[in-house]
């Protein structure tokens, strides 16, 4: 194989990607990132004024799409994808970027796990499980009709390793990567081989819903819970967005046609450190 051929491998001119959780810190990076090696990107999006801000400054005009959807509302779904075939189609691929946490659903000293509110528990877990079901069963009947695609879910390190106190998000996050694997030999063997299904599990990096647990907001230095975090990371720092791009665009690329099934950590060691 000659280096154009392998170039080519990540050109996604032509092809068009669907983004849930496209305006947060890691998928408006993702969002950038795609647009930036040619793909058309329509971005889910409960919110339209944050979507605009995440693509107005990308000097490709013509190849965004900000589509109004919320991934826990299927007539939303598929409104969204007829607005995306008129526009772009097809589907090529489907990032469920869609997820978070919520303080009501995580144990401290005020709230022991006996008293998890059943609503915070419930909300947790249909966003991050639900919030990635869904829009795979609509936009993964398209694939199946065209006879390809891809499908990437975004898990988190804490699926694996679950973190103290995060009890919904991490045993939600755990459920997403069963999911995946499930997902993956249903699509290859009930509609094509062409269909993929894999996930990426993000370590720990600054977002909106974790920064002040990591970052003392007065002093701007890491908090004890940040620096634990620090020391049982192997490379000694938290991620940063772009980090993730080089996964995030080889399991949506060609590159990976023969890679199904898989939960990839990109998380500086994390989950290959017994702290020892």
């Amino acid at each position: 194989m000659n280096l154009d051929e392998l170039s080519k491998m990540y050109d996604f001119t032509g092809r068009t990607m669907v983004i849930s959780g496209g305006t947060g810190v890691l998928g408006s990076e993702m969002t950038q990132a795609l647009l930036g090696c040619g793909a058309n990107v329509a971005v889910l999006a409960r919110d339209i004024a944050k979507a605009e801000k995440v693509v107005e400054t990308a000097p490709w005009p013509g190849r965004s799409l900000i589509v109004p959807a919320d991934v826990l509302k299927v007539e939303t779904l598929r409104q969204a994808l007829e607005t995306i075939l008129a526009k772009f189609g097809q589907i090529d691929g489907l990032i469920n970027g869609a997820g978070g946490n919520t303080p009501e659903a995580t144990t401290k000293a005020e709230l022991s796990f006996f008293d998890l509110p059943e609503e915070a528990l419930r909300y947790v877990f249909d966003l991050n499980i639900l919030g990635a079901i869904l829009p795979s069963q609509i936009f993964g009947r398209q694939m199946a009709k065209q006879d390809g695609g891809v499908i990437l879910n975004i898990s988190s390190i804490s699926s694996f390793r679950p973190i103290t106190r995060v009890v919904g998000y991490s045993a939600a996050k755990a459920g997403l990567n069963n999911f995946t694997q499930w997902l993956a030999v249903h699509m290859a063997q009930e509609y094509s081989p062409h269909i993929r299904v894999n996930a990426i599990t993000p370590g720990f990096f600054l977002a909106e819903q974790n920064r002040f647990l990591l970052i003392d907001e007065q002093s701007g230095q890491l908090t004890p819970r940040g620096q634990a975090i620090i020391d049982h990371t192997p490379m000694g720092r938290l991620g940063e967005p772009k980090d993730l791009l080089g996964t995030v665009l080889w399991l949506l690329s060609p590159a990976s046609a023969f890679v199904t099934g898989i939960i990839v950590p990109v998380d500086g060691g994390f989950a290959a450190f017994s702290g020892v």
